[in-house]
C-alpha cells in the first residue's frame, strides 16, 4: 500500500527502543521503517517517533515506535515516554562491553515505568562486527534467560533479524493484551506529532551533535 493511502487499523501498540548511546537504536528503526541505514547517523536528541502499519493475526495494527536517546542527560525526557508502552527493545552492542553491562539497568527502568504487561526483547546489535565481538551470543542468551525475555542478535547494517524482532514483539503483545491497545486520546501530546513511516525529532535542540558509533 502507498504512503498516501488512508490506512485503517483496529490495534494501536506503543513500542520503545532503549539502550546506551551508540548501540544502533536509530538505525534499527530506520532499517525497519524505510529499509535505510546511515553509517554517519547522529545521536538521537530526546526521542524520535516512527510509525508502521501492518497486520497482526489478520487485524490491522498501527505501531508507534519511540527511539530514545541513550545519554544520561536526556533521561528525564526519555523516561516520560516509557509510560503506556506495550513493547520494549533493550539494545546493546556486541562489540561494547559497557552497553551489555548496562542491560540490567535498562531492564529495571523499563519494568518500573512501562505498562504492567509490557513485552520485552533483548537485542544484541551489530552482529556483522564479528571480528570486534566482545559479547558472545551465549552471554546474550544467558542474560535474556535471567530476564525471562526473548533474545535476538541483529544487524541494522545487513538487515539481520530486523523484521523478525518487530514481528516477534507484536505477536507477543497481541498474545498478552489482544485488542486492548492504547487509546490515541490518551496520547494527545505525542500523537499529533506522528508522521507515517518517518522519524520525528521531538527535541529540536542540539541537532548538530555527532554520533559515536552507529550501526
Amino acid at each position: 500500500m502507498s504512503d498516501d493511502e488512508e490506512i485503517s487499523y483496529e490495534l494501536l501498540y506503543k513500542l520503545i527502543i532503549i539502550g546506551d548511546s551508540g548501540v544502533g537504536k536509530s538505525n534499527i528503526l530506520s532499517r525497519y521503517l524505510n529499509d535505510d541505514f546511515n553509517l554517519d547517523s547522529k545521536n538521537t536528541v530526546g526521542v524520535e517517533l516512527g510509525t508502521k502499519y501492518l497486520k497482526i493475526k489478520g487485524k490491522g495494527a498501527k505501531l508507534q515506535i519511540w527511539d530514545t536517546a541513550g545519554q544520561e542527560r536526556y533521561r528525564s525526557i526519555t523516561t516520560s515516554y516509557y509510560k503506556g508502552s506495550h513493547g520494549c527493545f533493550i539494545v546493546y552492542d556486541i562489540a561494547n562491553e559497557e552497553s551489555f553491562d548496562n542491560v540490567d539497568k535498562w531492564y529495571s527502568e523499563a519494568v518500573k515505568t512501562t505498562s504492567e504487561n509490557v513485552s520485552i526483547i533483548l537485542i544484541g546489535n551489530k552482529c556483522d562486527l564479528e571480528d570486534q565481538r566482545k559479547i558472545t551470543k551465549e552471554m546474550g542468551e544467558e542474560k535474556a534467560k535471567n530476564l525471562k525475555c526473548p533474545f535476538f542478535e541483529t544487524s541494522a547494517k545487513t538487515k539481520i533479524n530486523i523484521d523478525e524482532i518487530f514481528q516477534e514483539i507484536t505477536n507477543n503483545i497481541y498474545d498478552k493484551i489482544g485488542d486492548r491497545g492504547e487509546d490515541e486520546s490518551d496520547n494527545i501530546d505525542i500523537v499529533h506529532k506522528d508522521d507515517q513511516n518517518k522519524n520525528v525529532d521531538i527535541n529540536q535542540s542540539n541537532k548538530e551533535e555527532e554520533k559515536k558509533g552507529c550501526c
